[in-house]
């Protein structure tokens, strides 16, 4: 079998690192993040393109969002690089989903459906040891050791409030996505409440039965 291309969708908390990791070691695809591409193409030459600064890199170390057109040029070029894939976190919007069109030919686009108070269950409950940086959930995962439950800390980013305000920001960007997929006739939806491992069997079955 060739190696997959894959799109992988959903909001935060639905669990697409934890999917996209089983799914690179499964069929040996490279896992493509728009972070990860950002970050090792820091330095690629824009300069031809009407843009502010003549690296991606320029915009990061300034703390600004680096433009659609740029981060499309990153993508296209990762995605080039690699025969199969698992892309997670872009097209974020419906301009990016055109864009992709025209830079490769998707095998599936997974949808991990999980409903908005599930997600926010899932979020608000993340705590992180300030010591270690591990990440641990109060009910999913709790960490093993007293003295490491004790020292547990909520990040700023967890609380409900922003929580729901994330998840309103991506129902507004992203949902338009999903929708276009779905219209195409592309688009499979995973049950994303289910346990892990269940959830990951329905992404391989989904997986080997569309390529």
């Amino acid at each position: 079998m060739a190696q997959p291309r894959i799109l992988i969708l959903g909001a935060p908390g639905a669990g697409k690192g934890t999917q996209s990791a089983n799914i690179t070691d499964e069929f040996d695809v490279e896992h493509v993040t728009t972070g990860d591409a950002l970050r090792s193409n820091k330095q690629m030459d824009i300069s031809d393109m009407d843009t502010e600064y003549d690296t991606p890199g320029e915009y990061m170390d300034q703390g600004e969002l680096v433009p659609d057109e740029v981060v499309n040029a990153i993508v296209d070029e990762a995605l080039s690089q690699t025969d199969g894939f698992v892309l997670d976190g872009y097209p974020r919007n419906l301009e990016q989903a055109e864009e992709l069109e025209g830079m490769t030919d998707l095998d599936v686009v997974l949808y991990l459906d999980v409903s908005e108070e599930e997600l926010v269950h899932r979020l608000t409950g993340r705590r992180m040891d300030p010591e270690t940086g591990e990440i641990y959930h109060v009910e999913y995962n709790p960490p093993e050791d007293p003295e490491v439950e004790d020292r547990l800390e909520q990040r700023e980013d967890d609380t409900e409030e922003t929580v729901r305000e994330r998840l309103r920001v991506y129902r507004e960007n992203t949902e338009p996505v999903v929708e276009y997929y779905d219209d195409q006739g592309t688009l499979e939806r995973v049950d994303g409440e289910q346990a892990p491992d269940d959830v990951w069997e329905s992404v391989k079955e989904t997986i080997e039965s569309t390529t």
